[in-house]
């Protein structure tokens, strides 16, 4: 295994939300999309990130595998977009692999034609982000078109990978019963997502978009109300989904 150099935007050890157990968590740079409600718009350009070795992420990784063992953690790879560095992410991961560390990959699926049958094979996990099922609202709220996420659900759906299903409620964007009904009914019919987490959407990256000179375009949204967060989520538990 040759070593590979990527941009990393920064790095989270103790994780508890993107994945079972504790999460050494490394977030990369670049990413194709232009989500209207990203929190970290400073991991869309690749070059600002950090460039980084695998080796050197993989050493501090070896650090924690007892953490790991004890309370059933690993290493997720988020981002900016993960698979817009493959060969970054597969040294990573095959890394984590040989030392016996639990995988987990966050993504849009975007760029899921990226992912050879190599690099699926080192990933446990995958966190899947379906922003919205009408194909407008997908392409106002991220920039790009729904259809490779779906594509690449339906392949994770075929090899049986297991996966977490993220969906950002925003008021006045992705709240339309429609919209979250055509998510619930779509992955309910996968067949391998074992859990579903409905994220209400907040505002706590509008500085970064202000500090980058770019225009935040939900700057009068608020964040929907308990109740309405709790009757998206009853939509998905109605497909008999398990809902965080």
């Amino acid at each position: 295994m040759q070593d590979v150099e990527g941009y990393v935007h920064s790095v989270e050890t103790g994780g508890s939300v993107d994945g079972p157990g504790l999460r050494y968590i490394v977030f990369v740079s670049g990413c194709p999309l232009r989500c209207l409600y990203c929190h970290n718009p400073d991991t869309m350009k690749m070059k600002r990130g950090k460039k980084t070795s695998a080796f050197e992420i993989l050493k501090d990784v070896a650090s924690y595998r007892t953490y790991f063992n004890t309370g059933g953690g690993g290493l997720t790879v988020s981002g900016g977009e993960p698979l817009a560095q493959p060969e970054f992410l597969k040294t990573l991961l095959l890394g984590a692999k040989k030392m016996g560390v639990h995988t987990a990959v966050d993504t849009s699926g975007y760029l899921g034609t990226k992912v050879d049958d190599e690099l699926m094979d080192l990933i446990d996990l995958f966190l899947l982000d379906i922003k919205s099922w009408v194909p407008s609202t997908y392409k106002h709220v991220t920039g790009v078109e729904l259809e490779p996420t779906l594509a690449f659900a339906k392949r994770l759906a075929e090899l049986k990978k297991e996966v977490w299903v993220r969906f950002v409620l925003v008021p006045g964007l992705t709240d339309a019963t429609e919209n979250v009904e055509g998510v619930a009914k779509f992955v309910a019919s996968l067949g391998n997502v074992t859990r579903v987490d409905v994220l209400p959407f907040h505002k706590m990256g509008e500085n970064k978009w202000q500090d980058l000179g770019m225009k935040y375009q939900l700057s009068t949204t608020e964040s929907p109300t308990l109740e309405a967060t709790e009757a998206a989520r009853d939509m998905f538990r109605k497909y008999g989904l398990n809902v965080h």
